[in-house]
């Protein structure tokens, strides 16, 4: 029996947090996983698992293992596509870490666009807002809003992205005037609890000094959409992705404040991370995406 059958079953029965649940996924017997996780244990001299009836957790050797032997089995997995596979059969499984503001916008569209065009890839989306540890967690790629900064990721950029501070003209007349952002001070404002200050937002002059505004106001919701309906409703300015803004921007409901001194170093980007060879879906999901960000009005 060769080494790599018994490392992909090991990784089997960790992912799937049992033997049991491992069987299940793969089709092979629990006593065949059983034997191949053993007979690995004793070709490394090492206990990889520990076993009792009701718990199930790995050693320390077993982190060790788990980490290199995943990435390996992934590099060997991702060899075999570029070898075998083009965008006419695609298959296998994709994992996908976006934020939740995506998924649930129109943009999320994009990823829905995906799936109907290439049948033979199973996605598995995970909708949350925060930036998981691709390599921990076993994505194969994220979908992320933000300014790019170093990191060990390949990343690259889907689309531009801003934000627009947005209110009622009702609120404008109310409130006004708000020709700077330091205008906002004492005047009601929604806070999202997604952005990294909560009690602050950070504009940019037209000079390129940032520069922050200390905001308060009455509600506080992690959520855009939450901020948008509230900003409908009159109850304050709220600051919101373009890709939510702009139907209400345009059609009147909302008016955008601040235009000449909000940051324009955003973007989307697909975030993968740095492998040797490629998966051919993780290239082919990342050109479709930014084709279909392309053909967006």
């Amino acid at each position: 029996m060769d080494t790599l059958t018994r490392m992909r079953a090991f990784i089997d029965v960790v992912e799937a947090e049992g033997f049991s649940a491992a069987a299940r996924r793969t089709g092979r017997s629990k006593a065949l996983l059983s034997k191949y996780v053993r007979e690995l244990e004793d070709d490394l001299g090492a206990l990889l698992l520990n076993r009792t009836t009701r718990q199930f957790s790995m050693t320390e050797a077993g982190h060790t293992y788990f980490r290199t032997a995943a990435d390996i089995l992934k590099e060997i997995d991702n060899l075999a596509d570029l070898v075998r596979e083009n965008n006419a059969d695609l298959k296998g499984r994709l994992r996908i870490s976006v934020p939740r503001t995506f998924m649930d916008a129109d943009v999320g569209q994009s990823l829905i666009d995906f799936a109907k065009s290439h049948p033979d890839v199973s996605l598995d989306i995970v909708a949350e807002d925060r930036f998981v540890d691709l390599i921990e967690e076993s994505f194969d790629l994220a979908i992320r809003i933000t300014k790019l900064e170093d990191s060990g990721m390949i990343a690259r950029k889907l689309s531009d992205f801003r934000v627009y501070a947005c209110a009622t003209a009702e609120y404008v007349a109310r409130f006004g005037p708000l020709a700077h952002p330091q205008d906002l001070v004492g005047k009601p404002v929604i806070i999202d609890t997604n952005l990294r200050s909560h009690n602050s937002i950070r504009f940019q002059a037209p000079d390129g000094t940032v520069f922050s505004v200390p905001v308060s106001g009455s509600i506080e919701v992690n959520s855009p959409q939450g901020t948008v309906r509230a900003a409908r409703a009159g109850l304050g300015v709220a600051m919101v992705p373009d890709f939510i803004a702009l139907p209400y921007i345009r059609s009147g409901e909302l008016v955008s404040l601040f235009d000449d001194y909000i940051p324009t170093d955003r973007g989307i980007y697909a975030v993968y991370p740095h492998r040797r060879y490629l998966p051919a879906k993780v290239r082919s999901f990342v050109d479709f995406l930014s084709a279909w960000f392309r053909q967006q009005p």
